[in-house]
């Protein structure tokens, strides 16, 4: 089961040092940008992990060993599918692709090793969702009600354990998740896919047209599929698009001034 991409990563700018830009950080700390071989593929994804290791280089504790996790995890997939690419006047590019995926591997299982016995909740989340640990998911569980899964990360990890089990249960935790968002903080687009999801499940057009309508405002992912799939709820329903549209762009600006409040339904 995959979460997200990288959910923390404009948190790791400031949480490295809000004032810093990214060169500067480098320039302290070259031997962590210069873990991988550079090209032009990945960027985003080695910029993160550099991010990452920086941020637990400063504060080594399991919520920056989990953000490092998710980050050499983007990066693998995105390396795993350039390192395929033959260079054909470069093949030393090819090779250091390889290297660099084979490398960032390496790095993701020891860290996961050192991790397993973590009892940090996004950690034990880890390796149930990744390696399907039973033991980490019982403790998982264990904490359900506790103020260690009170953020909207812990909400949204429960409700995909939910989600086939409790539909309404997944529901409350959807919304308990955008309840506790805090500003400045990354969204997390799949609550909303969810939640489109799940309403038009329950043939709640209208409610499933807004979580769908604001999963397309703050994601580009999907994004023709998303538009088409929006006029066809316009169109099998007679909805409002306009107002819907509206209702959707408010309900976001609450969330992300961590005003939102679940609704009715």
């Amino acid at each position: 089961m995959k979460l997200l991409t990288l959910f923390f990563a404009l948190l790791l700018l400031s949480s490295c040092d809000g004032n810093k830009s990214l060169a500067k950080l480098c320039k302290e700390n070259p031997e962590i940008c210069q873990e991988f071989g550079q090209d032009s593929w990945c960027k985003r994804e080695r910029n993160n992990v550099a991010l990452a290791r920086i941020d637990l280089k400063t504060i080594n504790k399991d919520p920056q060993k989990y953000n490092l996790l998710i980050a050499y995890e983007d990066y693998v997939a995105c390396m795993g599918l350039a390192s395929q690419i033959q260079h054909i006047k470069l093949k030393e590019k090819t090779t250091m692709r390889k290297n660099n995926l084979f490398n960032a591997k390496a790095k993701l299982a020891q860290l996961s090793e050192q991790t397993l016995d973590s009892a940090h909740p996004h950690l034990l989340y880890y390796h149930w969702t990744r390696e399907l640990n039973k033991n980490s998911l019982a403790q998982f569980l264990k904490l359900e009600g506790s103020a260690a899964l009170e953020n909207s990360l812990s909400q949204f990890q429960l409700a995909t354990y939910y989600v086939k089990k409790d539909k309404n249960k997944t529901l409350l935790l959807l919304f308990r998740a955008l309840e506790l968002h805090q500003p400045n903080q990354k969204l997390i687009p799949e609550v909303f896919e969810t939640l489109a999801t799940m309403f038009t499940n329950k043939n709640k057009p209208k409610q499933a047209y807004i979580w769908l309508k604001v999963y397309h405002l703050v994601t580009t992912k999907h994004e023709e599929l998303v538009k088409q799939q929006l006029k066809n709820y316009q169109s099998a329903y007679a909805l409002d698009g306009e107002f819907l549209d509206n209702v959707a762009s408010n309900t976001l600006a609450n969330i992300e001034r961590g005003k939102f409040k679940a609704p009715k339904y």
